[in-house]
């Protein structure tokens, strides 16, 4: 009998399959057929879902908006230029071993968004110094659509970024993308933690599912298994989930999502962040209920490429023991 052909079906299954064997079959079927209801809601006749992308003029409404403003160009140039932020957090109870350690955090790359973005990204992080490599999420520029091109821009990232980066998954990001970001060395974490060793001391990563739109995230599931007494950091997409995290004792939360408003007001006061959260949580360090947090404004932009008074960034987190 000839073999079968390698048709767009067959490659459905085999993804159905490995997606199935890695999440779980019921974590597998929500993440899928919430993206396909979502794509039906954008693209289909039933189009009641309000995001800008949902119009498919507000780009070019926008830019025409900025352009008048005499403020495009400057706003592109703008989203160009990242800037490395350093953000320490002391932390009660770190063993000495991690004492110093460094976490370089990256979200919303968008990265199939601008070619010229996703260079000056890669320009800007290949000298780093740092232990450990993490990322919160939204690698693609659309919430639908072709993967392809996303894929091909973290293809490109991996090979700047050292060691064995650790992420999850944003609102922005398919579920379909998953086995070829593992595949490249990506350690995707869905509902899932990872202990880190150091000498013989050790500290929990903890990554949970878009909690944003999929409402996929459970947090029992990804902490269950962490030692009361260690020192835990839960990587996040969105802050909106920063009480039930601080209730369930996680130590430090790395998130992103906002883009810090990406097109603020002077001051850098953001018009809107599209997270349900205190807007004090929007960008940068903050505290809630004994947990530390910080909100990356991101490295990249979403639907158009500017940045008005938010500067992008990666940021080195540098831990530390109380003096």
């Amino acid at each position: 009998m000839p073999a079968r052909a390698n048709t767009p079906e067959t490659a459905t299954d085999m993804l159905d399959y490995r997606l199935s064997l890695r999440l779980g079959p019921a974590h597998a079927r929500q993440r899928l057929n919430m993206e396909q209801h979502k794509e039906n809601r954008i693209l289909g006749e039933d189009r009641h879902a309000f995001h800008l992308e949902n119009i498919y003029s507000a780009p070019g409404f926008i830019r025409a908006c900025l352009q008048l403003a005499g403020l495009w160009r400057r706003g592109q140039k703008n989203s160009r230029q990242l800037r490395l932020v350093h953000q320490p957090f002391t932390l009660a109870g770190l063993p000495p071993a991690f004492d110093g350690f460094r976490i370089l955090h990256l979200t919303d790359l968008h990265v199939d968004m601008d070619a010229a973005n996703l260079r000056a990204l890669m320009d800007r992080i290949a000298p780093l110094d740092y232990d450990l490599c993490v990322l919160t999420g939204d690698y693609r520029c659309l919430t639908y659509g072709p993967i392809d091109d996303a894929l091909a821009g973290m293809r490109a990232l991996r090979s700047v970024i050292r060691g064995d980066p650790v992420g999850v998954l944003g609102n922005h990001d398919s579920i379909r993308m998953l086995p070829a970001l593992e595949d490249m060395g990506y350690r995707m974490l869905l509902n899932e933690q990872l202990p880190i060793k150091r000498d013989n001391a050790t500290l929990y990563l903890a990554g949970v599912d878009d909690a944003h739109f999929y409402k996929a995230h459970n947090l029992h599931k990804a902490g269950d298994d962490i030692p009361g007494d260690a020192i835990s950091i839960l990587l996040s997409h969105t802050p909106e989930i920063w009480l039930e995290a601080a209730h369930a004792g996680f130590d430090l939360f790395l998130c992103g999502h906002t883009h810090g408003g990406q097109i603020c007001l002077p001051g850098g006061i953001p018009v809107t962040l599209d997270a349900d959260c205190p807007r004090a949580l929007g960008r940068g360090y903050w505290q809630r209920n004994g947990m530390q947090g910080y909100t990356s404004p991101g490295s990249g932009t979403s639907v158009v490429n500017v940045r008005l008074n938010c500067p992008p960034e990666v940021t080195l987190h540098t831990l530390h023991r109380p003096a």
